[in-house]
């Protein structure tokens, strides 16, 4: 057993990117051996974009144990899993478990008081007409929620994209941006105040078509985007504040987006001080469904010709005190994350700040001279 692999991986289809003597290069697991499938699809994107479930042509690497794969902060070795998009737009839905949300409005506004939350709870319910653990994103009952939240002093304009019908999407990173199992994930060293976000991941490709999923790690800095929504750019886009991986699980007969729909995603941080925390977030009480999610981010106003990555959202914000009391959670460095999904396996990544990280010095650019170098640009065959 690989110890960042699902469980039943010898009968996943996985596609991902491995950087190895040669470059940068686009694979297929299956039955446990691993494909080079850059001279049938040079870059991932092309991959999926042509993908219809027929394991592509490629140069058999070897059973995927025996590669000399090591993490970028424990070894030297140049032979590495790198982020499994590349020329992908990587774009993430913000606010979509509305329970979540309302839910730390109604302990903000109850101060502890366990009692007044749930009148709270209960006024909402009775104007309303129904559970607000039940309301739909854009439905009636969200309006009336809405209205109700707005008369007693509670509305935001997170709660706006947490039940209205326009869900929150942005984008996270560039492409070639992202940084894969076993990197380093970076931080901003003027940030006092930030947390990893523990979520899945949707591989669209041109059309919006969800082919397959994986795991990610969408860096949050909350001193600063909590200063300003409008600062939400420089808090999420930063040097290597986006991991993603390891392997992007293709949908098949062992999986598919109904076992999305019921991931738990879980989250694992170790401190090089001792400090250990635990939590986990389950796709069953997201309040916007995946295919929603897909549809809203690509359509006629937002065309993706390279496809794209979708982060979902979480609903895990750690609250445990590191250090004095009242001062929550906040990444150290050198702290271990671990992400993971029993069907997805395992993103590890390491703590440093965003200018302590390896620099992105590999662009569209910088890949397409390799790819020219290796003779892999006269086109899929």
């Amino acid at each position: 057993m690989i110890p960042y692999l699902p469980a039943d991986w010898r009968s996943a289809t996985l596609i991902g990117r491995i950087q190895t003597d040669d470059g940068p290069t686009p694979v297929v697991v299956t039955d446990g051996r691993v494909r080079d499938v850059s001279k049938t699809a040079p870059t991932v994107s092309q991959l999926l974009n042509a993908w219809s479930g027929r394991i592509p042509e490629g140069r058999d690497l070897g059973a995927l144990e025996e590669l000399p794969l090591q993490p970028a902060f424990g070894a030297a070795s140049c032979w590495r899993v790198l982020s499994p998009f590349d020329l992908q737009c990587i774009k993430a839905a913000g606010v979509t478990f509305a329970v979540s949300a309302i839910e730390r409005v109604i302990e903000e506004r109850a101060r502890g008081d366990a009692a007044r939350a749930e009148e709270l709870r209960a006024s909402l319910r009775d104007r309303i007409g129904t559970d607000i653990r039940s309301v739909k994103p854009g439905s009636d009952a969200a309006s009336r929620l809405k209205q109700a939240l707005i008369a007693d002093g509670l509305w935001s304009q997170y709660l706006e994209v947490a039940i209205g019908p326009d869900a929150e999407v942005f984008t996270k990173s560039p492409p070639l941006s992202s940084v894969g199992w076993g990197d380093w994930v970076g931080v901003r060293s003027d940030s006092a105040w930030n947390n990893p976000e523990p979520e899945v991941v949707l591989a669209c490709d041109r059309e919006g078509r969800i082919v397959g999923a994986t795991l990610g790690n969408d860096v949050n800095l909350r001193d600063i985007e909590g200063r300003s929504a409008l600062l939400l750019g420089k808090a999420k886009d930063n040097n290597a504040s986006c991991a993603i991986g390891p392997f992007i699980r293709m949908f098949d007969g062992t999986f598919s987006l109904d076992d999305v729909r019921r991931t738990v995603v879980r989250l694992e941080i170790t401190g090089e001080d001792g400090f250990k925390l635990e939590g986990s977030s389950s796709m069953s009480q997201i309040s916007r469904d995946p295919e929603d999610l897909a549809g809203q981010t690509i359509g006629r106003h937002h065309r993706y010709p390279d496809g794209f990555a979708l982060f979902l959202g979480t609903m895990f914000a750690p609250i445990v005190d590191r250090g004095a009391k009242g001062l929550g959670f906040t990444h150290h460095a050198g702290d271990l994350v671990r992400v993971s999904a029993e069907k997805l396996g395992v993103l590890e990544n390491k703590v440093t700040t965003c200018d302590q990280a390896p620099p992105w010095t590999v662009g569209i650019g910088e890949l397409m001279d390799n790819l020219a170098r290796r003779g892999l640009l006269a086109g899929p065959r």
